[in-house]
């Protein structure tokens, strides 16, 4: 029948055509699920992400309104004590706690600005020691006229003694 030889080669060149055919057809097959793969797992997770996204804005929605109604509740406890206070107690007590529910209820923003001492603009100062200033009266006047200026005064002071 046949040689041992050619039922070797034989055998040898099957597999190698059979390894060849196989090679060929799975990279066909997975070249074209790959893409497919990757776009529906990215859908998948954008989905995901959506869903997280809008549980997360509920969540502080919902957060928002509990403090709101929290802060409601508080302030109308404290107005209704305020008021009982008012018709139980005397007129004393009811005054402090009229002022500690401004100081204290949600919502009341006291008033405590610092008052820090302002000064007024240093633009007049003098520039050297012993010179005056610009909003001096005598600024921008010679000698000449300072000591007339200074006799003017002098003459009316004498005259009202």
């Amino acid at each position: 029948m046949y040689s041992l030889t050619t039922i070797i080669v034989t055998a040898l060149v099957a597999a190698f055509i059979g390894c060849v055919t196989g090679y060929v057809l799975s990279r066909k097959s997975s070249n074209g699920n790959r893409p497919n793969d990757l776009q529906k797992r990215l859908q998948e997770a954008e989905e995901a992400l959506d869903h997280y996204q809008h549980d997360v804005t509920e969540h502080f929605a919902r957060t928002t309104e509990l403090v709101n109604s929290l802060n409601e509740s508080y302030r109308d406890m404290h107005e209704h004590l305020a008021s009982s206070a008012l018709k139980l107690s005397t007129p004393e007590i009811s005054r402090q706690l009229l002022e500690e529910a401004q100081h204290h209820l949600p919502g009341n923003k006291g008033h405590n600005l610092e008052h820090t001492h302002v000064e007024a603009p240093r633009d007049w100062a003098p520039k050297r020691a012993g010179s005056k200033g610009t909003l001096s009266e005598e600024y921008g006047l010679d000698e000449a006229e300072k000591l007339a200026r200074a006799a003017a005064e002098d003459a009316a002071v004498d005259d009202s003694k």
